[in-house]
């Protein structure tokens, strides 16, 4: 080792470049899903507790974006969801929420049945940026009977929601996976 050496940036990728897989899907990355190419813009991460985390990626197609999530516990769960209003949910969704405590357990979204499936409490943060704190959240997912179809409706603080309606997606149905230019 020279000299300098020791001062030169580690270029290794934490990924095998000839097999990237979605696991490894970072920031810039661009990969193929239903006859689109997407660039990953945001990467972020839930902290659930227990060294259980799971990563969502904010993906652009050019016409649409998308939310991205992967779970990688014993076995790979993937979705792809878009925000949507809670309202559109259920006209009193929020208050709805804080004089219960939770969500109804049946929910109705474009003509699909949703069953509530679960809640966890969290951490999220947004990777790549120089936010130093997380912020709590509280999420429930509910799923259609098939399990093809889910909502999601996540709690920030007590007055803020936000929802997602989207799909199961198989890991082969991403594709030509490609790390960042830079």
């Amino acid at each position: 080792m020279g000299l300098f050496d020791f001062f030169k940036k580690d270029e290794t990728p934490g990924y095998d470049p000839a097999n990237i897989k979605i696991t490894d899907l970072d920031k810039g990355f661009i990969f193929e899903y239903d006859l689109k190419n997407w660039v990953v813009e945001e990467v972020y991460q839930y902290d659930w507790g227990s060294n259980y985390k799971t990563k969502e990626f904010k993906v652009n197609s050019g016409d649409e974006i998308m939310f991205l999530s992967v779970d990688d516990d014993d076995e790979i769960f993937i979705t792809i969801s878009e925000k949507i209003k809670p309202r559109v949910l259920k006209d009193d969704l929020p208050e709805y929420i804080n004089e219960n405590d939770k969500p109804p357990k049946k929910l109705e979204y474009k003509n699909i049945k949703f069953l509530y499936d679960e809640e966890s409490y969290g951490y999220f943060k947004q990777l790549h940026t120089n936010a130093e704190e997380d912020a709590k959240v509280i999420s429930w997912d509910y799923f259609d009977d098939d399990d093809k179809y889910i909502l999601n409706i996540e709690q920030w603080g007590d007055e803020d929601f936000e929802a997602s309606f989207g799909k199961v997606v198989k890991e082969f149905e991403i594709s030509n996976i490609l790390p960042n230019a830079n």
